[in-house]
């Protein structure tokens, strides 16, 4: 008998991500951010949601990846960590899909960004890239949280 876990999925750029749906406290539009300044690129500002201050991470800029056209409004994926929620600003929310464990692998040597990595699912259509929240969510140089 094999288990499945269920994940939020998003696009980042061409690229098809995934975070456990338990991780995953809310999805919401694009909201306006309050810069923060002196920090890191990745940071894109701060969101008030609902009385919260939650941090704004740009998952392009933590990718390595091109910034997102001037013209294209991110969406937010909030998910809960151990420092508090973090918004991931992504380009496309995706569906919640459910996978089959037996269908997980490694993260492959080729893979840029691999750190972020947990693993990678084959679906009917295309690979889903499994998120790990917590180092995406880490200064890369400190080791600690960006934001929470």
């Amino acid at each position: 008998m094999s288990d499945a876990k269920q994940y939020c999925t998003f696009f980042v750029a061409d690229r098809f991500f995934g975070v456990d749906v338990t991780r995953v406290q809310e999805v919401i539009r694009y909201q306006e951010m309050t810069r923060v300044p002196l920090a890191s690129s990745v940071i894109s500002g701060l969101i008030n949601l609902r009385g919260q201050i939650v941090t704004a991470l740009d998952m392009r800029a933590r990718l390595g990846l091109p910034p997102r056209p001037a013209d294209q409004l991110p969406m937010n994926v909030v998910v809960r960590t151990a420092d508090g929620a973090v918004s991931l600003l992504v380009d496309e929310i995706g569906d919640v899909v459910e996978v089959q464990d037996s269908s997980r692998e490694g993260v492959p040597e080729t893979l840029t960004a691999r750190e972020l990595i947990a693993g990678v699912c084959k679906l009917k259509d295309r690979l889903l890239l499994v998120l790990d929240t917590e180092r995406a969510i880490a200064d890369p140089i400190a080791g600690q949280p960006l934001a929470g």
